[in-house]
């Protein structure tokens, strides 16, 4: 899979309907009703048992991190030749359990995808690693890291970047007031560890703050700020990376804002969207 593979296209969710009634029937034992949506959720977590804060996101994102081996990727996008198959981070033993919890435990209770894992769909049986791309899980990924950090029903949980991106911006145009996340134009924001950095992909490439928020879903990718300490880059960590947890270093300018390695003008290598701030003093 390509470096920050997109999430499958909005379309999947009709396509998801089928699969949906195959796994409930096979998991009707520990079905979960869909009016609970955080019936897997820990208590830990759900009460929670501290309050939600930066520091959480982002010691949660760093351990997931270390647990997938401390990959990092700054070469170019697709200058790194493909993992085989069989090598691939997310089908290993142990990693691809994990990302069945990221499914598991960082969607909504009932959602089709909850029952996938790193190669399995949601009957258990392992799907080819020519189309992981149907089952990509870097939105997951995220919504995991929220929901462990203890965001409780205040993040807008999804298999889709877009969700809580548009989310983001309708808080940030005063239309709703129940998330804490607030989309913000990279020109006029530096990132803070915790907040998420957003683009779009794809047919999505040459969205912009201006668009948001959007009436339909769209492929999109965002990774999670982890540190802001060394001048003239942040650092950021992402689900589904060169199919595992990977950091990368982003450029940013004197003032923190992101930028191309000169730090004059935004990154060419990522057609940032927004930046998606977090809603919390610590």
């Amino acid at each position: 899979m390509p470096r920050y593979p997109a999430p499958p296209a909005p379309p999947r969710r009709a396509a998801l309907a089928a699969a949906a009634v195959l796994s409930t029937l096979a998991l009707s034992a520990c079905a979960v009703p869909r009016a609970v949506p955080d019936a897997h959720v820990p208590p830990f977590a759900r009460v929670p048992y501290e309050p939600f804060s930066r520091a959480a996101v982002v010691a949660i994102a760093l351990r997931e991190w270390r647990l997938f081996g401390e990959p990092v990727d700054d070469d170019p996008p697709g200058s790194r030749p493909p993992p085989a198959p069989e090598d691939k981070p997310e089908r290993q033993e142990g990693l691809w359990q994990r990302v069945g919890e990221y499914w598991w435990l960082g969607l909504n209770a009932g959602a089709p995808e909850s029952a996938w894992t790193g190669k399995h769909d949601a009957s258990g049986a392992v799907f080819s690693p020519d189309i992981d791309g149907d089952y990509a899980w870097s939105a997951a990924f995220v919504s995991y890291v929220m929901r462990i950090a203890g965001a409780g029903p205040r993040f807008p949980y999804s298999a889709d970047h877009a969700d809580y991106i548009n989310a983001a911006r309708r808080e940030s145009l005063g239309q709703t007031n129940k998330w804490l996340v607030s989309a913000e134009r990279v020109q006029d924001y530096a990132p803070q560890p915790g907040d998420l950095v957003c683009f779009g992909r794809g047919k999505a490439n040459g969205l912009r703050y201006e668009d948001l928020p959007t009436p339909a879903l769209f492929t999109s990718h965002c990774d999670i700020v982890v540190d802001t300490s060394v001048p003239g880059r942040i650092s950021v960590i992402g689900g589904n990376v060169e199919d595992s947890v990977t950091m990368n270093q982003v450029p940013v300018t004197p003032d923190g804002k992101l930028a191309t390695p000169d730090g004059t003008v935004l990154d060419t290598r990522f057609p940032w969207m927004a930046v998606l701030r977090l809603l919390v003093d610590n």
